[in-house]
């Protein structure tokens, strides 16, 4: 992570788990069954899930920092770094140049990290809403 991605330390790589373990909450909650949207695109059911997936990430940094107080300095901006790093936007620039937002499945860089720091901040699964936002 820290070569490939910029984002160096453990807690950069707890994000990525949990932000995978988010999609495990979702297929228990129900979320994954949800179709009818476009799959593609920067406002796609695709690009809500993961950004739903961001912010509970952010949502266990709040409760595991709370009970264990996990986080060192530095350790937030590398799980900011690494949500940049696999935002569709920045993916795209560096493999073929330009940008596409009709292609996006993952969330912009900046929206990445905006939902990741709302789960970090308020600690609420409920915050999550991405499918009732209306800007993401």
């Amino acid at each position: 992570m820290s070569q490939r991605f910029g984002a160096p330390g453990e807690f950069a790589r707890a994000y990525v788990i949990a932000h995978e373990y988010g999609h495990h909450i979702q297929n228990i909650l129900g979320v994954m069954d949800r179709r009818g949207g476009p799959s593609r695109g920067s406002d796609s059911e695709s690009v809500r899930t993961e950004l739903q997936a961001d912010c509970y990430a952010g949502v266990w940094a709040y409760h595991a920092n709370q009970q264990f107080a996990i986080l060192q300095n530095g350790d937030v901006e590398g799980a900011l770094r690494a949500a940049t790093s696999v935002g569709d936007d920045t993916l795209q620039k560096e493999s073929q140049g330009y940008i596409v937002p009709d292609s996006f499945t993952h969330g912009s860089s900046a929206q990445r990290v905006r939902w990741f720091q709302r789960g970090l901040q308020d600690g609420r699964m409920d915050a999550c809403d991405t499918f009732s936002a209306r800007s993401l």
